[in-house]
């Protein structure tokens, strides 16, 4: 093939999964918004089943899912069939998947939800087919007929693994909306790697106790300098008697004021007032671009009554890796 050809064929397949995914958005209506209430008032777990590339779609359906605020887990048909079955219960909703309706695999499972009175829904490209009729719910995904495999031989799942891969997304932020689904709760379960260093929390990595540089207002600078070099963090916070932040000393108010006496003089003469401050769980990202709009390299971290819990510097963002 040459060049043009495969960019051709490339755009080929994408033109008609497109045309799969507007007829998908086209259909989402009162079945969505049925199946979408019984996974939210589900007490146990969503429990997702499918065979071939089915299974590999309801395995990443079960993770988004479960990453977003409803706990759920693929089970594969055939191991239901040898006792996987046990995995459900009747506080579960069953979600099938299979774009004929027909996988022979898939019977022994929807058999057991019959049985025992397990809800479940059928994500499907076929409304007549059996699985379709065993279901309470039925979402159907485009036909083959109206929205075509993008397989030039029209027999490798492409724009049906697609459009169901779209309709779990849909269900699991409609799902993730309905909860009021958090950036801290997302964080909660996706504590590793880039995804995990992104939503840390400034309490995750500001310094703490004993590491904050802290002097009341009338400390002599003699004092307060010594207190500053040993927490090496480039500032002094300044707290009164009832242990609210009024000031900040920085490396900048020490050149501003750099004068012959400056040792003998109280900290609240040097201290800029009123600092800029934030809360514990501000996200590191955000604070990154606080300190840098403000021009500052450190800032202190404080409760809702203006007391410090912590100095976030940007070396602990650094070596974090927010930034």
């Amino acid at each position: 093939m040459t060049p043009e050809q495969i960019i051709s064929a490339a755009k080929q397949v994408l033109e008609i999964e497109t045309k799969g995914m507007n007829l998908l958005k086209d259909s989402i209506g009162d079945s969505f918004v049925q199946a979408v209430n019984l996974m939210f008032n589900t007490k146990g777990r969503v429990i997702i089943s499918g065979m071939g590339k089915s299974g590999h779609v309801g395995q990443k359906m079960a993770a988004t899912l479960a990453s977003t605020g409803t706990p759920s887990f693929f089970v594969h048909p055939s191991e239901a069939s040898h006792g996987d079955l046990g995995m459900l219960t009747k506080s579960d909703t069953l979600i099938t998947i299979s774009n004929s309706g027909e996988s022979r695999e898939m019977g022994d499972i929807i058999s057991f939800s019959r049985r025992f009175g397990i809800p479940m829904i059928a994500i499907t490209g076929c409304p007549t087919s059996s699985m379709a009729q065993a279901a309470d719910i039925v979402l159907l995904i485009p036909n083959k007929k109206d929205a075509p495999e993008a397989c030039p031989l029209g027999m490798a799942p492409t724009t049906s693994t697609t459009t169901t891969i779209a309709l779990g997304d849909a269900l699991a932020v409609a799902l993730l909306e309905m909860r009021g689904f958090t950036r801290e709760q997302f964080h909660d379960r996706h504590p590793g790697g880039k995804l995990g260093n992104v939503l840390l929390k400034v309490s995750d990595v500001m310094a703490k106790g004993d590491e904050m540089p802290i002097v009341s207002p009338t400390m002599m600078m003699a004092d307060a300098l010594v207190i500053m070099t040993e927490k090496s963090l480039g500032c002094l916070g300044i707290v009164n008697e009832n242990g609210v932040l009024i000031g900040v000393i920085t490396d900048g108010d020490l050149r501003r004021h750099m004068t012959a006496d400056i040792i003998v003089r109280q900290a609240q003469d040097i201290m800029t007032k009123n600092p800029k401050t934030i809360p514990p769980n501000m996200l590191g990202t955000e604070a990154v671009g606080l300190m840098n709009s403000a021009k500052i390299t450190n800032v202190f971290v404080v409760d809702a009554d203006g007391k410090p819990l912590g100095l976030l510097h940007l070396h602990h963002l650094l070596q974090a890796g927010v930034v």
